[in-house]
């Protein structure tokens, strides 16, 4: 069962990016993008179904360009999909250059994160969280 949004929902985040979360590049960890964008997907799914959700999969995640050292992250998180028990999670994430201003699509992916209860049991989310 998929319910249709009634209308889209998001949740954004920055961050800073250290040498310590940059490969011997100068170039942000690409681990370290993914713990950023579950995060993001995380946030996100919560604060729509106002419920303990936990990561099931991600689906797909493409890496488009290097963030650097300094700059600075915008992940953006949009529900695309609920079903019953969970729904999927697009992040987008763009580098920002500090001084300069110039925005780039970095990475892409999709997560699909899944209602529980204290059991760790899927639990149904209600029709339009």
């Amino acid at each position: 069962m998929n319910v249709e949004l009634k209308e889209e929902f998001e949740s954004r985040m920055v961050e800073m990016i250290f040498p310590n979360q940059t490969n011997h590049y100068g170039t942000l960890f690409g681990g370290h993008a993914l713990e950023l964008m579950d995060k993001s997907a995380f946030i996100t799914a919560s604060r729509y179904a106002r419920k303990a959700m936990v990561t099931a999969c991600s689906e797909k995640v493409d890496f488009k360009a290097p963030v650097k050292t300094g700059h600075l992250v915008e992940l953006i998180g949009r529900i695309i999909k609920q079903g019953k028990t969970s729904v999927t999670v697009a992040v987008d994430m763009f580098a920002e250059n500090l001084l300069s201003g110039q925005r780039q699509l970095c990475a892409q992916g999709r997560f699909v994160l899944v209602a529980v209860d204290e059991g760790n049991n899927p639990i149904e989310l209600d029709k339009n969280s």
